[in-house]
Parts: C-alpha cells; structure tokens; sequence
C-alpha cells in the first residue's frame, strides 16, 4: 500500500477538501482526486464521500482513518531510526480535554507550544462530555478518572484530589456540615448522573457525599458553572481542588468537612489508542504538558 496515497487521504480526512490536502503534498487537485480514488478502489471501499459541495469522511473511511495514521506512523519512525524522512513534529493533532481543566491550565500555555513547534496544527474538542478516542480519531485526550480502557495507554499528569466546598454566604445561611450526615440538611450540586461518591475521614472513617439526598440540588454538565454557583451561595459541590485553588486561597470558597475527601482514586492522565510508535506530534505535546503542567502543579502548592 502506497504510503504517499494514505498521507493524503490522512489529510484529506482532516482537511475535508482534497484539493487543500493535495496542495499541501505538491499535489494538482487532479492528481490528488486519482490517488484516492486508486486508493480506494485497492481497500474496496469508498473512504470518502464527494459532492461538488463538500467532502465527508464515510464510515469505511473513518473505520480505516486510525489504522491509516498507525501505517504512517510506523513508516516515519522507521524511517527516523535509519537517518531518514522527518523525525521532527508536524501535522494535525486531535485533542480533547474536561473544558473546565483546559481553560484553566492548558490554553493559557498554548502560546509557547505553538512557539516551540510551529509546525504543529491543534485540534482542540473540549468539552466535559467524554468523547470515545477511537470512534473520534483523537490521537490525545486528557481524563480525569481511572484509567480502565484496555484499548488505551496512558501517562499520568498530576493526582485528582477533590474536596467539598461551600460559599462564605451559603455557610452563613444555612450553616456548616459538621459531620457527612448533616451534607442531608443541605443544597447540594452535582454533575448530571453523578453518583454517590466515597469519603473517607483522616482516621479510616467512611460516609459518602450523595447529592440525590439534600434537601435540593442543581444538576449540571460543566465544571465551570459548577464553581460559579458554588461560589453565588447555592449550595455545596464537590469539585477537584487544581478547579477551586484560587477561590480558596481568596476565600471564594471554603473546604468544609476538612477532615474528609472525596476517595474515588481518580487522577489526570494523558491517554492515547494503544499503539507501538507514538507520533512526534504526540510525544512532545504529552512532554510539554507535563513539564509545564505536571512536573510542579500549581494547585499543590495550596495547602488543604
């Protein structure tokens, strides 16, 4: 299989013009539009979708996009380890991040990234929802749990450690939770579908944090609203302490029930589709955020 052909339909995939991925090879519309279409009439498959509008990937095309960019890959480290083609950072790389986490520590670094690789296209999705890597063609994605899918690998980024937390306004209205049994006598927010979480006290002592058994709660899917409500006074949430480090330092927030923690045994890590090359792309954004971002997490150096 030519690997010349797969490059372009890699680009052509994520470009969604082939004419765009065929310039970006040195490549005439025309002779990039035959290339795929020899490539496709190889696999027996139609891999993309064609109109005089636009250009869609099918779902040949997108069953056979990751084993595509595995070929490639392969061939260019190969190729790396004789002296040979580019061992150097290029092309697009798809990413997905917790929105909340991104906005928080990785955008505001993306400017240094982009300095010390040019070349480097992101492609950012983010979003709390989880995306599934394979099914999106995600090459990296940052998750905030453990990590249990066997069909991927994993780096870890920095510990997860979660905490409750309440408005000065709301603890004066309505009072502080001594104990995890009064957390019933109370607001409580929560992520949709979130599901009782585990506490554990400094001595081994156990109770959960159950917002389905307050006295009301307020259900969302993002982070960030998550924080601001808690910070307006509506109630107490359990939110991940690189998410509330700065409202607690300036006293937006306040731990409560300081001698408990949320114990799920969740950590940030960088995940990726098992595989026996990791791209140039991939490594040295993997290195970049755990050099920037895990090797000192600013968040650990507030003292809860």
């Amino acid at each position: 299989m030519d690997t010349d052909s797969l490059r372009l339909f890699v680009l052509a995939a994520e470009k969604l013009n082939i004419s765009a991925a065929g310039r970006s090879l040195g490549l005439a519309p025309a002779v990039a539009s035959a290339r795929l279409a020899k490539l496709e009439n190889e696999v027996g498959a139609d891999l993309l979708h064609r109109s005089t509008r636009k250009v869609s990937l099918s779902l040949q095309g997108a069953e056979f996009l990751p084993f595509a960019r595995e070929i490639l890959q392969q061939s260019d480290a190969g190729l790396a380890a004789l002296g040979q083609g580019k061992s150097n950072a290029t092309g697009t790389l798809r990413f997905t991040a917790p929105s909340t986490f991104a906005q928080l520590h990785i955008a505001p670094i993306l400017p240094d990234f982009q300095s010390e690789h040019p070349d480097v296209t992101l492609d950012l999705r983010l979003s709390d929802v989880q995306f599934d890597l394979i099914e999106g063609s995600f090459d990296l994605a940052l998750r905030n749990s453990s990590l249990d899918d066997s069909n991927l690998k994993g780096r870890k980024l920095a510990n997860d450690r979660r905490i409750l937390c309440a408005s000065p306004a709301y603890l004066r209205d309505h009072g502080t939770p001594q104990m995890p049994d009064d957390l019933a006598r109370h607001y409580l927010i929560a992520f949709r579908d979130q599901k009782a979480r585990p506490l554990i006290g400094r001595d081994g002592q156990t109770s959960e944090f159950d917002p389905r058994k307050g006295l009301g709660r307020i259900i969302l899917d993002d982070g960030l609203s998550q924080k601001i409500v808690t910070c307006a006074g509506a109630g107490i949430s359990s939110n991940s302490i690189w998410s509330v480090y700065q409202e607690i330092k300036d006293g937006r927030l306040i731990q409560i029930l300081p001698d408990y923690e949320i114990a799920d045994k969740t950590a940030l890590w960088l995940v990726y589709p098992k595989t026996n090359v990791l791209s140039p792309k991939v490594r040295v954004f993997m290195d970049f955020l755990l050099k920037r971002i895990g090797k000192s997490p600013i968040w650990d150096n507030l003292a809860i």
